[in-house]
């Protein structure tokens, strides 16, 4: 039986440091063989630097996934990393790759990172996409992160992949969705996993700054909120012999102090 922990988007230098102390905990409490993060939004302001991807790995993450902030603050070399993805579905030419297996002895996990095309960039099709992707891989143990706005559009990916991948997991809202389920007996699927990071907050900004930019529709410069964080997860069981997904549950921890 193979067991991951997958952390929502965690969000700049309070979601790290929060990460960096608390996964370690939850790895031992949960068992978990494998840690994969979001971590697009771990740098300070936002996107992903060597820092907070040094950061995540030596917390225990064994894999980060990205999103539509992968490439903000101008990393590319980052992406040479095998264990950093970025989407999918980004145009050809683009550094790094959007899919990665990951060998832990007795058991393997192959991880597809995908990106949302609805009120999104407008990428490749993610369903012609994944469909590619999966003729390529042998293995039935399969995880994919789905960074996607729209709800209907994950939903659709979670039953198109459904008995196709171990798992489908959303990211990108920074909001824990109460769905959590099992399609077709196979596939574990949550619309989206949430955010590690400030609680009070919108979506890791300072409330100010979050409230202005709706309020007044002008331009605002996001600053991180500070006080105290969440952190939201999942954690899944795969038998690793069938890939099925036996058991998913929704980790929301509240009220994380900061340790320094």
């Amino acid at each position: 039986m193979l067991k991951l922990l997958f952390f929502g988007d965690v969000v700049g230098e309070a979601g790290t440091e929060v990460f960096a102390r608390k996964a370690p905990v939850l790895r031992r409490e949960y068992g978990a063989d494998l840690i994969i993060v979001n971590g697009e939004n771990s740098a300070r302001g936002n996107g992903i630097t060597r820092e907070s991807a040094d950061a995540l790995f030596s917390a225990g993450a064994d894999l980060i996934t990205t999103g539509n902030h992968c490439f903000r603050r101008r990393c590319d070399s980052l992406f040479s990393d095998p264990r950093i993805l970025r989407p999918a579905n980004y145009p050809e030419g683009v550094p790094g790759t959007g899919i990665c297996t990951v060998d832990c002895g007795r058991f393997s996990l192959t991880v597809i990172n995908l990106m949302g095309t609805a009120f999104m960039e407008p990428l490749d099709n993610p369903f012609s996409v994944i469909d590619r992707l999966l003729e390529t891989v042998s293995m039935r143990n399969i995880l994919v992160d789905f960074h996607a706005e729209a709800t209907a559009e994950k939903r659709a990916m979670g039953w198109y992949l459904a008995g196709r991948v171990s798992a489908v997991i959303g990211t990108h809202t920074h909001v824990q969705t109460a769905d959590e389920e099992i399609l077709r007996g196979h596939t574990g699927y949550l619309t989206d996993a949430g955010m590690t990071g400030p609680s009070e907050s919108v979506l890791g900004v300072r409330i100010e700054d979050a409230v202005t930019k709706q309020r007044f529709h002008t331009p605002v410069h996001f600053t991180e909120a500070t006080g105290s964080c969440i952190i939201n997860a999942a954690v899944l069981e795969i038998d690793s012999i069938s890939g099925k997904c036996t058991k998913i549950d929704r980790v929301f921890i509240k009220d994380i102090t900061k340790s320094r």
